[in-house]
């Protein structure tokens, strides 16, 4: 089985990346994050025509989620236990389906913004909350993995310069210790290898130079359960969807798996 995660920075510009992309790599599930879409504006009809199924949930203009299978796609879940809100609304950054027998979360972590941001709070306060659902779906007994863009840097050599980001969010202990309680509880972080460079970044911004001066960041990561780990053949950051014209500022992960 081969799954993947993508942030596309907006499906509606980005759909005829995405299709092309399902066309030649061919996952059996794709998760999507930041769709800038609602649920009923997700493109269904077109992602249909390859052979697969969706879940989406998006409420608009920011964040949303979503996952593509063409392997069944049963119990979806939107949303986390206890999420919490931010300026009294709840936004779309968590999606869960059964899809081949594996249990697996499409999640976009909230940026955090600034550290004194009240964005930061809501940040560790939703990572907790993802560690309440994820303490909850292993009950289920299925091979389980999180997917997504989590909007932290699990070490050091996970951006560019270190000295750069001092003092600002991705980088911080409190978001660091979140990714560790999750690894605590049983889950592994499947390191992808690079396809260029001798580190597998996924995020290079989109000011000039970023991309091919290799200025990037690994936030987006696949965490999962020991099942899933140890059928791990093989893994890697699709560079070359960050290329060419058009394209979102995270590349995509694909995890290939011997079931």
């Amino acid at each position: 089985m081969r799954i993947a995660t993508w942030n596309v920075n907006s499906i509606g510009p980005r759909l005829p990346r995405v299709l092309d992309w399902l066309g030649s790599v061919q996952p059996d599930v794709l998760c999507l994050q930041e769709l800038k879409s609602g649920t009923d504006a997700f493109p269904v009809d077109a992602v249909r025509e390859l052979g697969y199924e969706t879940a989406a949930y998006g409420i608009g203009r920011w964040n949303g989620v979503a996952i593509l299978s063409r392997v069944g796609l049963e119990d979806v879940t939107r949303g986390l236990t206890g999420e919490p809100t931010f300026e009294d609304k709840t936004d779309a950054r968590a999606i869960g389906a059964t899809c081949g027998g594996l249990r697996l979360w499409s999640v976009y972590v909230p940026n955090g913004r600034e550290l004194e941001n009240p964005h930061y709070e809501y940040k560790l306060a939703w990572l907790s909350a993802l560690e309440a659902t994820v303490r909850e779906e292993q009950a289920r007994g299925l091979p389980f993995a999180v997917l997504g863009d989590f909007n932290i840097a699990p070490t050091d050599a996970d951006v560019w310069d270190i000295g750069v980001f001092a003092g600002s969010t991705h980088v911080t202990e409190p978001e660091r210790k979140a990714l560790a309680a999750l690894r605590d509880l049983g889950l592994s972080d499947v390191f992808p290898r690079p396809l260029k460079y001798d580190h597998p970044f996924t995020y290079w911004d989109y000011r000039a130079g970023n991309f091919p001066n290799n200025k990037g960041m690994r936030i987006d990561l696949v965490y999962a359960d020991a099942t899933v780990a140890a059928a791990v053949t093989d893994s890697y950051v699709d560079r070359e969807a960050r290329k060419g014209k058009g394209p979102s500022d995270h590349a995509p992960i694909v995890v290939d798996l011997e079931l």
